[in-house]
């Protein structure tokens, strides 16, 4: 039988306590999709993949259930150093919104993902603070975007604000008419456009993700935005987009770091063993999206199996 000496088990208890002051606090809020999207499934992705980069204290925030009362849903912002965002619902209470500005405006972390871009659609500080949406969330709102088709979701258009792609050497700002869309799920290739940011140092140039969805030609403000990564849709299929698409980019929100990722498309009927979620590509880029929103640097160091231009890598 071995024993643990006094000394022994105050140092260990030391070394845990360090640990967990070090570790990152994220919090991961989520709660409702609309009908095209799985919250949970692509939740439990999300957690796992945080948790074994073995930097960040994960705690889950699950709001009430669409269509329940909101009123009362007002989670501690303040308490964490980032929120991951994997929620596309109903509206919040004008006193969470007004926290959740403050929060993100006044140093606070943000990474947003995936169909969380189709959420708030009228909401302006929130599309200021994303950069780029989609579609129109689950259709709650006030004026309802389809009067008797509530659960109808609505592309943005040039209302919202320009679309922006990748051309050349830089971005293009573009304020023509025109809605979003996405060709069907493929696996695709991905540029890292921005190797010198903290999130995509180290990465190749180029690498394949997973049947995955390429969202395309989103609207929104576009303020203070950096692309990271773009991809460029299989042209066969129904939908594609001609423009290389942001699929990785950065929001300066006033003293907020906001990442977002557009990849991680896990639908309705998947499970969260679907490859897009398990692509090693969407799982490294998360994790060091998540440490830089928080930190403003990274850590992490490329693993073995990040995906190359010919071959899509999966855990």
């Amino acid at each position: 039988m071995t024993r643990t000496t006094p000394i022994i088990a105050f140092l260990l208890c030391l070394a845990s306590s360090v640990m967990a002051a070090d570790s990152i606090k994220v919090m991961h809020l989520t709660g409702q999709s609309n009908k095209y999207h799985s919250w949970k499934n692509l939740g439990d992705a999300i957690t796992q993949h945080l948790e074994n980069a073995g930097i960040f204290e994960v705690d889950t925030v699950v709001s009430p259930a669409l269509g329940e009362d909101m009123s009362e849903f007002s989670p501690n912002f303040g308490e964490y150093d980032v929120i991951v965002l994997n929620y596309d619902g109903a509206e919040w209470s004008e006193p969470t919104k007004a926290a959740f500005v403050s929060y993100v405006k006044n140093g606070g972390g943000l990474v947003t993902i995936h169909g969380t871009n189709n959420s708030f659609a009228y909401w302006p500080e929130f599309n200021e603070i994303i950069g780029l949406g989609g579609w129109g969330g689950a259709g709650l709102y006030d004026p309802p975007l389809y009067p008797g088709e509530p659960d109808k979701q609505a592309s943005r258009d040039e209302k919202w604000g320009p679309r922006v792609y990748w051309h050349a050497c830089g971005a293009v700002h573009d304020d023509s008419p025109g809605g979003t869309f996405h060709p069907p799920k493929h696996d695709f290739i991905i540029t890292n456009r921005t190797p010198d940011h903290p999130i995509m140092r180290g990465l190749p140039e180029m690498w394949l993700q997973a049947n995955d969805e390429v969202y395309s030609r989103l609207r929104g403000p576009a303020k203070n935005l950096t692309i990271l990564a773009t991809a460029y849709a299989n042209q066969k299929l129904r939908g594609s987009s001609p423009h290389n698409e942001p699929m990785l980019f950065t929001v300066a929100y006033g003293k907020g770091r906001v990442f977002q990722t557009t990849l991680g498309h896990v639908g309705a009927n998947d499970d969260a063993n679907v490859p897009s979620v398990r692509s090693v590509g969407f799982i490294v880029t998360l994790q060091r999206g998540v440490e830089w929103a928080a930190t403003g640097e990274v850590t992490q160091a490329l693993p073995e199996d990040f995906p190359t231009a010919y071959k899509t890598s999966v855990r």
